[in-house]
């Protein structure tokens, strides 16, 4: 009965990965809860359809009639040169994407994914380095961010954050909008960032990396998941990147979501399927339409 609040799923298939079978084999793991997350302004409706698409392809009925009810989606838009320099463009266009699933079958139950990333790595499946970032385009990537972060207030939805390598801006901003509703995605810090966002009144979500922990900080890690509160904590794979560790270095899927929930159970001195419970009880209190 595990929950993924944070994956891309038509990335797996772009990645030559069987997405009806991937499904399948969540409604076979009883999957509660697997969110499917935008990066781009426009993006929703192209991935909804590969989704029930590849839904559609399965044979039992059952599994058709749940899969579609436990796949949830978010609208966002991640920080990349071209939306960061169109940005004003970008939101109006994210604006109208959102009304128009707010009244759907369907809606969105978040928006994001958004935020600050400042990792440069231009061998890496972004392809930026720091030269596409001087000072104008960090101040436009900050207005980005919250820009969508007063578009979440305009329509009462929660925010799903992406901060990498950039705490400061990040605090900074949400500070700055002064609004409590929404994750840290993937969280990357340590606990006095953790106690940051938590007191702004923030969720915590872990993925997979934090298996990745060397012998030496697994002490400094187990402080970490012990820290966040049971009732801020969510666990996500940020699919189809981020594998965990026994999985590492292959393409991840929300299947393997079940090694990051061993690995903090133990360190919390939890069990699966209590952590499970928490995860999605906190996932029907923050996100939008969840039951």
């Amino acid at each position: 009965m595990l929950t993924d609040t944070h994956c891309h799923l038509s990335y797996m298939q772009e990645r030559g990965l069987d997405l009806s079978e991937i499904l399948e084999s969540a409604y076979s793991d009883a999957f509660r809860l697997i969110i499917d997350a935008g990066t781009k302004s426009d993006d929703l409706f192209s991935r909804q359809k590969v989704i029930s698409d590849s839904i559609e392809k399965i044979t039992d009925e059952k599994a058709v009639k749940t899969l579609s009810s436990i796949i949830k989606y978010t609208a966002g838009i991640w920080p990349a040169p071209e939306a960061i320099k169109n940005r004003e463009e970008e939101c109006r266009t994210l604006e109208h994407i959102i009304e128009e699933s707010l009244l759907s079958s369907d809606p969105i139950c978040a928006l994001g994914e958004c935020g600050l990333d400042h990792h440069w790595n231009p061998a890496g499946v972004d392809n930026r380095s720091e030269s596409d970032f001087p000072g104008d385009m960090l101040k436009g990537e900050r207005e980005l961010f919250e820009m969508q972060i007063e578009l979440a207030r305009k329509f009462s939805l929660p925010v799903m954050v992406h901060s990498r390598d950039a705490f400061e801006g990040t605090y900074a901003a949400i500070k700055n909008c002064a609004y409590d509703r929404g994750e840290i995605h993937c969280f990357s810090y340590g606990i006095d960032e953790a106690r940051a966002f938590l007191d702004l009144g923030w969720y915590i979500a872990l993925g997979g990396a934090v298996t990745y922990t060397k012998k030496n900080r697994l002490e400094e890690m187990r402080a970490l998941l012990s820290f966040i509160p049971s009732d801020r904590l969510l666990l996500e794979t940020d699919a189809p990147y981020l594998a965990p560790v026994p999985e590492r270095g292959k393409i991840n899927t929300p299947l393997l979501i079940k090694h990051t929930y061993a690995y903090i159970a133990e360190m919390r001195g939890d069990s699966v399927e209590s952590l499970a419970e928490t995860v999605y009880r906190n996932s029907v209190m923050l996100f939008r339409g969840i039951e």
